[in-house]
């Protein structure tokens, strides 16, 4: 499986962006994929997740803001953001894993494919 993320970009406090995330592959539905992001100097952190039991998971400080779905039929993941805050800032990598479980879906290691990673900054 291959990852292609984009959309990410330049907005202002309180804005919105969509990032997606195109995946290669006829098996793509059968991945649990998720969002993590990685500000400068700080590690990189889950942020959402969409598992093969159609289940969604978000951080806590992403609830009620970011909204994760995907689409199969066309191997894309979404990541609709609002009400975007300047501690958003980061780039966002889309993962796909096929062992990923509720316990360890915001572990990094569980997902075996990652995208390029697209930046989003958020300015106040």
């Amino acid at each position: 499986v291959q990852l292609q993320a984009s959309g990410g970009g330049l907005v202002q406090v309180g804005g919105s962006l969509r990032l997606s995330c195109a995946a290669s592959g006829r098996t793509f539905s059968t991945y649990s994929v998720a969002w993590f992001r990685q500000a400068p100097g700080r590690e990189r952190e889950f942020v959402a997740a969409f598992l093969r039991s159609a289940s969604m998971h978000y951080t806590n400080s992403v609830k009620g803001r970011f909204t994760i779905s995907r689409d199969n039929a066309r191997n894309t993941v979404h990541l609709q953001m609002n009400s975007l805050k300047p501690e958003d800032t980061a780039v966002y990598y889309c993962a796909a894993g096929q062992g990923v479980i509720l316990s360890s879906l915001r572990v990094p290691s569980m997902y075996t494919y990652w995208g390029q990673g697209t930046q989003v900054t958020v300015s106040s």
